[in-house]
């Protein structure tokens, strides 16, 4: 499995490059979009290696990621591509690099988690994205989204078990969810911990499953969900919401839902941060003898702007406190208003004629 091709990008390829294909793939194989869950998988798995410099520097090197090491949790093993065994075929001495990273990780304390139940029970993190107006950042406001996720199955209430049977306690673990696992290597047999595959490592099995979740204690379902979008806010910011994504498992903890802004663009407004770009057409005469424009904000209301006599055309004028909330703080930004001369492409015979006699005056 190579990742450049997983995300269909050269080996050469750029961190933006790498982003845009990865956005573009989970789009598309997202499986509440009807996409192909284990492609999905793939494609993150992909896009968590060649995103991270050092990762990428590892794969590139190695064709894998080593994570083992002090403060590592991988326990990915040793060896690059390697898949050597050593020992005669059944003497029941062979093993790989990759069994070895995982024991010798365990025996220095780095090779992954005894207790990992919660972590196998939590629901999976979701991101949406929300699209709204550049006039709609003006003020704080709620919106509605309809998302299809796993939620907690109403049967069981999220214990996998039907209403009334027992909960039993897991014979193969004995209620601890774990299960010790003996490995034969050429230096000696390593014991180590290892998840309950009977319980998934809960420690307990419902006698009876439940019929609408089959046990998993969660049911694909479609949520309204309210999201507060604060003032000030841009493309590309991600509002987090605790606890609003997937269920987990059998009473695991949540996930969290990951809001992703878009502003719409706007016919006659072009943001720069909290700042407001806009232009407006002024007459030959208005240029030469000043006078006053009248200009929409962005909130729709009308204000004047008073042009000075001589003003030429692209003179940038400022007008205070008339753009963007900050976003977390006090204040706004400000509008720029870019002056245009315009050139009328026809002509009155009274304009020509005035116009002749104000170049026959050097104008």
């Amino acid at each position: 499995m190579d990742y450049y091709t997983i995300l269909g990008i050269a080996r050469g390829a750029s961190s933006d490059d790498i982003k845009k294909a990865y956005r573009k793939l989970a789009h598309q194989h997202h499986p509440d979009k009807g996409g192909d869950e284990k492609k999905f998988k793939e494609i993150n798995e992909a896009y968590q290696v060649l995103s991270d410099q050092n990762k990428r520097a590892q794969y590139d090197q190695f064709g894998r990621v080593f994570e083992g090491g002090a403060g590592g949790g991988g326990g990915q093993g040793w060896g690059g591509d390697f898949n050597w065994a050593w020992g005669k075929p059944g003497s029941g001495t062979e093993f790989d690099f990759d069994d070895l990273g995982e024991m010798v990780g365990e025996m220095f304390g780095f090779g992954g988690q005894k207790n990992g139940k919660k972590d196998l029970k939590k629901g999976r993190d979701i991101e949406a994205k929300i699209e709204i107006s550049l006039e709609e950042t003006l003020k704080s406001h709620e919106k509605e989204i309809l998302l299809y996720q796993y939620g907690v199955c109403s049967r069981c209430q999220g214990r996998g078990g039907e209403p009334d049977s027992k909960v039993n306690e897991c014979f193969s673990c004995r209620g601890t969810g774990e299960v010790q696992e003996v490995k034969k290597t050429v230096f000696g047999s390593f014991t180590r911990w290892t998840i309950c595959p009977e319980c998934k490592g809960e420690g307990q099995k419902p006698e009876k499953l439940c019929n609408v979740c089959k046990g998993e204690g969660r049911v694909k379902e479609e949520k309204n969900i309210k999201v507060f979008v604060p003032e000030g806010v841009d493309s590309n910011q991600v509002i987090k919401l605790k606890g609003e994504g997937e269920a987990g498992k059998r009473g695991g903890r949540p996930g969290d839902l990951y809001i992703r802004i878009n502003v719409k663009r706007h016919p006659l407004f072009v943001r720069k941060g909290d700042d407001l770009l806009t232009s407006s057409d002024i007459s030959f005469s208005q240029a030469a003898l000043g006078g006053e424009v009248e200009l929409k904000t962005l909130d729709n209301k009308k204000i004047s702007l008073k042009i000075p006599s001589g003003v030429e055309s692209g003179k940038i004028f400022r007008v205070s406190k008339k753009g963007i909330p900050r976003f977390g703080g006090y204040g706004l930004g400000d509008m720029f208003v870019e002056l245009i001369i315009k050139t009328p492409k026809k002509l009155t015979k009274k304009q020509e004629e005035l116009l002749k006699q104000l170049q026959k005056e050097g104008l």
